[in-house]
């Protein structure tokens, strides 16, 4: 315990009050925002944010691995493989996200790398990940991630193993690309107005750092009476750390991103954040009700696609003024502000919602 909150006051501090002194480096060095011309885009007021200090998830990325391993280390705990991998997600989905960006900045474009190499970028994450997730058993036999797919804890009559090694494997990676593919497209498609992502980002990692905490508290392992409805997720206690300090990290840098912005976080951070959400909702054996817990992202992803779906089944007409839903309410005339502040309150309600069905699917079990 004194491990996660130490991990979480290092990365908020970390990120608080060293986010100026990036700020100076990112000024000096010429990362700034690069915004589409008006005739490129639907809302010319975003051209004021032009030249803004952009690549700041560097700053919390940075502040979670601080935060983590100082944590770990004041708090007397020895860092774990899953905390590592969950790190691996961050700091691998966070290098494509920084590629994409320095790209833009370079060419003094918003197009930076295409959809497909920035989904090859990614896999290039995932696989190592995935292979890595479901090898190295601890002395216990436990793996960091399972072969089932997961909803509260695994579904035991969905095992994708079931048809022999070599098509479980093929299948176990298609679907720890599809999550991980889905979910940081999804955040970086939510990335669009100050603070509304890395808001959002606190409130679902927080959930999940919750889940993983109680996760610790009714493991299956470490007692001498194994009580029904336990937990066989390896290193929750390390998990609940490392996402925690991840979230105080957030909650730093969201002081100075939140309207108006002193830093945007860039695809750097919202690839980082989306690398995490993926780690979490993989680790923690909850990758279903990752729909639930980071509602706010899908509502993101399920807006373009709708809006796409809807322009090409009717010639031509659109369900949104503007994909994703965030920019719609905007050209309804929205402030940002109260666009920000109120999808942050439906991010809250569904990752409550969320939690409090896994605590029911608890008390059930129990």
């Amino acid at each position: 315990m004194r491990s996660l909150l130490m991990a979480t006051a290092i990365s908020l501090a970390f990120s608080l009050f060293l986010t100026p002194v990036f700020l100076k480096v990112f000024r000096r060095i010429g990362w700034g925002q690069v915004i589409r011309t008006p005739e490129d885009i639907a809302n010319p007021s975003h051209e004021a944010k032009r030249g803004t200090p952009t690549m700041g998830g560097v700053i919390f990325i940075v502040g979670t691995i601080v935060g983590y391993f100082a944590g770990s280390f004041f708090g007397g705990t020895t860092p774990a493989l899953s905390a590592i991998l969950v790190l691996w997600l961050m700091v691998g989905f966070g290098v494509v996200g920084f590629i994409d960006d320095y790209m833009k900045i370079r060419s003094q474009r918003s197009l930076g790398l295409s959809g497909w190499r920035k989904i090859v970028g990614q896999l290039l994450v995932l696989v190592p990940f995935g292979v890595v997730a479901l090898n190295f058993p601890n002395r216990l036999g436990q793996y960091p991630a399972s072969s089932y797919v997961s909803l509260f804890r695994d579904i035991p009559w969905l095992n994708l193993f079931a048809f022999g090694a070599v098509l479980g494997w093929i299948l176990y990676l298609i679907w720890v690309s599809v999550i991980g593919v889905a979910t940081s497209n999804s955040v970086n498609l939510t990335d669009g107005l100050d603070g509304l992502a890395a808001g959002a980002g606190v409130v679902v990692v927080g959930a999940y750092s919750l889940i993983a905490f109680w996760q610790f508290k009714q493991s299956c392992v470490g007692s001498l009476l194994v009580q029904a409805g336990c937990y066989e997720v390896r290193e929750p206690l390390n998990l609940a750390t490392v996402s925690a300090a991840f979230a105080g990290g957030l909650v730093g840098f969201l002081w100075w991103n939140a309207p108006k912005a002193k830093v945007f976080m860039g695809d750097v951070g919202s690839m980082a954040i989306g690398g995490v959400v993926t780690a979490m909702a993989i680790l923690t054996r909850t990758e279903l009700l990752l729909l639930i817990i980071a509602g706010i992202f899908v509502i993101s992803s399920g807006s373009v696609i709708l809006q796409r779906l809807y322009f090409k089944v009717t010639g031509g007409k659109r369900l949104f003024l503007m994909s994703p839903f965030h920019h719609h309410l905007e050209m309804r005339g929205w402030a940002e502000v109260t666009i920000v502040v109120r999808l942050w309150i439906i991010a809250g309600l569904l990752a409550v919602s969320a939690v409090g069905l896994f605590y029911v699917d608890w008390l059930v079990q129990a």
